[in-house]
This record gives structure tokens, C-alpha cells and sequence, in this order.
């Protein structure tokens, strides 16, 4: 390389978009995604062990899906080449195969063919993959952000593991942003930038998970703000107020703190929505938290709480629903997955509602904190030995099922706690049904006295 050329590689690479410049080469220095690349790790292990299987990665925009396949191929020293689905077909692949046969003839080196948007492959396409994969010609690393499951043909799914990546962390997020702030050789640590902490704080959130996103953002923001602040100048030191970042991302900052008093006002707003069976209410509440950055696995547990708390048994289906959305919300990430939460919000607060469950437990605390290790009745014991057996365990129990409509009456609470109700069912919802047995129930106890 002469002269020349080294200096025009060193003005493209200057001019390269700050995310691309900022990619991790090393697991060391890649953020967030624990879960596949943490000590202990499949992914790691396979790396460290140079045993590289082919795999789907699979999840949200930004999350590092194509920085990981890089390092997975330069930390096991194998070819990396790559293409779009969106740009290649069956004859591009066919052109990475005969080279791929190339590489391992001439130089012993293993291919891994990096394929971003693989769902948008069609059959054919996918097809041309299986022989090779499967005789370990290519090791294929898939990249989407669809369902794998539905959109990668059964054949080359078996071949593959599906690993699921998430959006990345409000933590994450910052990681990324500082290590571009002080990075003086591929970053823009060169350039004296400080960033006010409500500001870095919006920057964050409107990246919504997105590592690239958040990169992106950055690089507009301090072009701008270097621009309106120095002038010509490029050496005087900048910082970044919340009104730069508003004005140059044009999205202004809503109040919230997550950790602040506005962070509950707006989840008892939703708890109260909720509990006041308004779902318009419900989902504007939702809708403002997740606007705002809030981890929605936040609401979604919070969601869930209420189920039990807020409704319980007057609608049993309404705990069923609320995990489901957590389910649905981690199978799909952001921004579909906001669906499932804004469905169980609104079923939710037009469930019928009892807090029976959450009173008789508070009863319960109570009791135990007053009353202590109250004894166990003998007859309710276990007796898996004869010595238990001969001191009275076991002793009068009467086995449910062999009376009518299965039950016996008899008393289970400590002797002390004979009689005690803690459990007041409503007449709303299931409930209803549940108040008719066990008065029926508690009715033949009585008697039985």
C-alpha cells in the first residue's frame, strides 16, 4: 500500500457512520445479550472452543445480530463473507459455495456466510443452503428479525439453533454511548463532548433498545450541537443540554423519571385505571409509560400483580392472560409485542373484581406474626413410619374422595385457629360460584361441630 492509498483508507474510514466505526471486534467488548455471550455461555463456548455451529439469530433491530457473527468469525479465524437477502439470489450463492470450496482447498480456513434478513429468502433460495450446511462446507449464520419459525423452511431450520437475541438494556445503551464518547481513535473522544445527564438519559430512551439507532442519534446530535456551538472551530470543548438533543432528534423529552416520583405517578395511574375498570383510562396510561422508556417486562409484571391482587378468582382467566402477555411480549420484542400488553390492559380492567385473595393473605401474615409455628393437627400429619403411625399421625384423617361429592368435613386449620375464615369470596364473577360451594361447604363443618 502506498502513500496514497493509506490515506485515502484512513479518510473512508473517518467518514464512515459512527456505528459501523464503534462495532465491537471482541465479546469483551460487546454489550448486552449476557444471556448467549456471558461466561458459561453456548455461543462463548463454541468461540473459545473453536466449535462453531450454524445458527439463526434472531431478534430486534439493533441488537447486535450482525456485530456478533463478525467477532464469532474473526475469534475463530474462519472466512467471513456475507450478502443481503434483500440483494442476492440463488446465483450469489452458488458463487459463495465454489469460493467457500476455494478457502478450504487452498487455505484450510472454514467459511461462515453471514445472511442478513434471511426470512426474506424464498424456498428455493434456502433450499441452496441445506447440502452445504449440512455437509459443513459453510457454517450459516442467519440474521432476522421475524420468527424464525415461520419464516426459515423446516429443513434448514433443523440444521440451525435458533438463538434469541433482546433488545438491548437501558444500561447497555449507555455503555454504548460512552464507550463512543471516549473513544479518541474510531470515536468521538477527540472532540471534548460531555453530555448533561437528563440529556443522555433521552438519548437512551429514544433509541428504543436499538444499539445502532442509539449511535446514529449521537453522531446527529453532536454534529449539530459542534456546529451551533463552535462554529469553524472543532477543538473547543461542547456540552450537550436536553433541549440540544430535543431539537436535533425533533422528539421531545416526556416528564419521567424512572426512578422518580413521575415513574409512580404514572404506574398508579394505570393500577387505579385498572382497579376502576377504564380501560380508555388503562391504555392511555400504558401508552404514556411506554412513550416514555419504561421497561415494558415492567408493566407486564405489574399487569400480573394485579391480576392476583385486583381480581383473582372473580375472573381466574385474567392471571392467564396477564402471563401471556410477558410471554408474548419477550417472543416478540418491541414494537409488536406492545400489542399484548395494551390487550391485557384493557381485559383486565373490564374483568370483575375481588381483592378477597390479597385481604385473606394480609390476615394470614398477620396471624402467623401473633400466633408463631402454631402445631401441625395430628390427624393431618404424615405417618411414613410406624413409630409416627403409633403416636397418633395420621390418626382420623378422613380421605376426600371417599365421601360423597369428595368431602369430608373436618378441620385442617391449627387447633388454636379452629373455625378461622380468612377467604370472604365476592358475589362478582367466578367468585360467585366459588362463595356458593364453600358456603355449602363450611355450612356442613359447622353442623359437624
Amino acid at each position: 500500500m502506498d502513500l496514497f492509498e493509506y490515506q485515502a483508507q484512513k479518510t473512508t474510514a473517518a467518514t464512515r457512520p459512527l456505528p459501523e466505526r464503534m462495532r465491537p471486534k471482541t465479546l469483551d467488548e460487546f454489550a448486552g445479550q449476557e444471556h448467549v455471550v456471558g461466561k458459561g455461555t453456548l455461543i462463548r463456548g463454541a468461540i473459545e472452543q473453536d466449535k462453531i455451529f450454524s445458527m439463526i439469530l434472531w431478534g430486534p433491530p439493533g441488537c447486535g445480530k450482525t456485530t456478533l457473527a463478525r467477532i464469532i468469525a474473526e475469534e475463530t479465524r474462519s472466512y467471513f463473507t456475507q450478502f443481503s437477502a434483500v440483494l442476492s439470489g440463488v446465483k450469489e450463492i452458488r458463487a459463495v459455495i465454489e469460493e467457500a470450496k476455494n478457502k478450504l482447498k487452498l487455505n484450510r480456513k472454514r467459511t461462515i456466510l453471514f445472511v442478513d434478513e434471511i426470512h426474506r429468502f424464498n424456498k428455493s433460495q434456502q433450499d441452496a443452503f441445506l447440502n452445504h450446511v449440512e455437509s459443513g462446507l459453510i457454517t450459516l449464520i442467519g440474521a432476522t428479525t421475524e420468527n424464525p419459525s415461520f419464516e426459515v423452511i423446516a429443513p434448514l431450520l433443523s440444521r440451525c439453533r435458533v438463538i434469541t437475541l433482546k433488545s438491548l438494556s437501558s444500561d447497555d445503551i449507555k455503555k454504548i454511548i460512552d464507550r463512543a464518547l471516549n473513544d479518541r481513535e474510531k470515536g468521538l473522544g477527540h472532540m471534548d463532548i460531555t453530555i448533561e445527564p437528563d440529556a443522555l438519559t433521552h438519548l437512551v430512551r429514544v433509541s428504543g433498545g436499538d444499539g445502532r439507532s442509539a449511535l446514529n442519534n449521537l453522531e446527529i446530535v453532536t454534529s449539530i450541537s459542534i456546529t451551533a456551538k463552535a462554529g469553524s472551530s472543532k477543538n473547543q470543548p461542547v456540552s450537550i443540554s436536553m433541549k440540544d438533543v430535543e431539537d436535533a432528534l425533533l422528539k421531545k423529552a416526556l416528564a419521567y423519571d424512572k426512578t422518580g416520583e413521575e415513574h409512580y405517578n404514572l404506574i398508579s395511574a394505570l393500577h387505579k385505571s385498572l382497579r376502576g375498570s377504564d380501560p380508555d383510562a388503562a391504555i392511555y396510561w400504558l401508552g404514556r409509560m411506554l412513550a416514555a422508556g419504561e421497561d415494558p417486562l415492567y408493566i407486564a409484571r405489574r399487569m400480573v400483580r394485579f391480576a392476583s391482587e385486583d381480581i383473582g378468582n372473580a375472573d381466574p382467566n385474567a392471571l392467564a392472560v396477564a402471563m401471556n402477555s410477558v410471554e408474548a411480549f419477550r417472543f416478540l420484542g418491541k414494537p409488536e409485542g406492545e400489542l399484548a400488553l395494551v390487550q391485557t390492559a384493557a381485559y383486565l380492567a373490564t374483568a370483575p373484581k375481588s381483592n378477597s385473595l390479597y385481604t385473606a393473605y394480609g390476615e394470614v401474615k398477620d396471624v402467623i406474626k401473633n400466633t408463631g409455628a402454631l402445631p401441625t393437627p395430628l390427624h393431618i400429619r404424615n405417618a411414613p413410619t410406624n413409630l409416627m403411625k403409633n403416636i397418633g399421625y395420621g390418626k382420623g384423617y378422613q380421605y376426600a374422595h371417599d365421601h360423597k361429592n369428595a368431602f369430608a368435613p373436618q378441620e385442617y386449620m391449627p387447633d388454636d385457629l379452629n373455625g378461622r375464615l380468612f377467604y370472604h369470596p365476592t358475589d362478582r364473577g367466578y367468585e360467585k360460584i366459588i362463595k356458593q360451594r364453600l358456603d355449602k361447604w363450611r355450612e356442613l363443618n359447622r353442623r359437624k361441630k
